[in-house]
């Protein structure tokens, strides 16, 4: 705003381990979208490094962190960002194109990633005839198609009533046994409960960092255990 500077993120210094499931928290200009740039290299900060696998990922050109991108993050949207006239088999087999895969083979793996959701009787229909869960299942399978190590999902449930949320965070819990990092930007403080830790952003800082001591399960009878019993 003219010469004033405004810094989205201060300080923020953020470690997240392998197979951690981390919820983003904080009100609107807290600095969680930004974090969630930056993690997902969609954004590079102005000062200061990210480290991905090893990797200073804060200093590539453009090309390199589209690569990064591709390989390393499955991105799963609240408003789905599917592509209208493509079958869900060919919206989940997309980001296969950009790694130089074969038709047949891109095509395999799509149909065992909706599998592996529930949808591998959907695969030709297109987004406008699937219901809203079906849509971001669609979103999740093409979030996993190239066995990313990560999963950045950026206020999943936030068009979806409140079964289909829990049918949506049940699929997360089976993604993070499977082995995947997930990280999940939300403001709803019960789809938060769902994480093992949950980081609190306000102002541009972290106001807490603290393990969730009352994880949600939707396996569990009432939906919720305690991870100190």
């Amino acid at each position: 705003m003219g010469s004033e500077k405004v810094h989205a993120l201060k300080d923020v210094s953020v470690d997240i381990k392998k197979n951690e499931y981390v919820a983003l928290m904080g009100p609107s200009g807290s600095g969680k979208s930004t974090l969630m740039n930056l993690l997902g290299c969609l954004d590079t900060p102005t000062d200061g490094s990210y480290f991905l696998n090893g990797t200073d990922v804060s200093k590539m050109e453009d090309a390199d962190l589209a690569e990064v991108r591709n390989k390393e993050i499955g991105f799963v949207f609240q408003t789905f960002n599917l592509l209208p006239r493509l079958s869900s088999l060919e919206n989940v087999a997309l980001p296969l194109v950009y790694s130089g895969m074969g038709k047949s083979e891109r095509l395999d793996k799509a149909r065992k990633a909706l599998e592996s959701v529930g949808l591998g009787d959907r695969v030709d229909h297109k987004p406008n005839e699937l219901s809203g869960g079906q849509r971001q299942r669609v979103a999740i399978a093409r979030a996993l198609v190239n066995d990313p190590a990560i999963i950045l999902a950026d206020e999943p449930t936030g068009n979806l009533d409140t079964k289909t949320s829990i049918e949506i965070m049940e699929i997360f819990e089976e993604i993070h046994d499977r082995g995947n990092t997930i990280i999940l930007v939300t403001h709803e403080p019960d789809i938060a409960e769902h994480a093992h830790r949950i980081v609190r952003l306000r102002d541009g800082l972290v106001e807490t960092d603290q393990k969730n001591e009352n994880i949600i399960r939707t396996s569990d009878p009432e939906h919720r255990y305690n991870v100190s019993e």
